[in-house]
């Protein structure tokens, strides 16, 4: 997938995890806009890149468009540095990369593909509110 910008290898020294705050925009957003199957990897103990994997599933490849503008949105709202999206059309897959937290939005065909949760099963997984799940 080809990104539009290159980011850095490691986190910065002393750099805070994204805010509960953050995070919890973003689930609302993207359960707003029918998300599907959402689930968040704290990764933070496992890759040097990011601390928050947030999977989710759309219905098609409009509905990857509209869920992927949303966190845009919500990141821009927030001031939170939006380091790389992904622009590859018809892929079945989008990345918005806002260093603490990179946002996957898969077709069904390619969640089931990419498996991301079993590549990263030793994340641990944050627990969504009841009112998302």
């Amino acid at each position: 997938m080809k990104a539009k910008s290159v980011r850095k290898t490691t986190k910065p020294a002393g750099k805070k995890s994204p805010s509960n705050k953050l995070l919890a925009l973003i689930v609302q957003a993207l359960d707003a806009k029918k998300a599907e199957d959402l689930r968040i990897l704290d990764v933070s103990k496992l890759s040097s890149i990011t601390d928050y994997l947030v999977l989710v599933t759309g219905t098609s490849e409009p509905h990857l468009r509209a869920l992927r503008i949303e966190v845009e949105r919500v990141l821009d709202e927030q001031k939170a540095k939006i380091l790389g999206v992904d622009t590859t059309k018809s892929s079945g897959w989008a990345v918005v990369d806002a260093f603490e937290l990179m946002v996957h939005l898969f077709t069904p065909e390619n969640r089931e593909k990419y498996r991301m949760e079993l590549l990263w099963k030793d994340a641990d997984e944050v627990k969504l509110p009841s009112s998302i799940k």
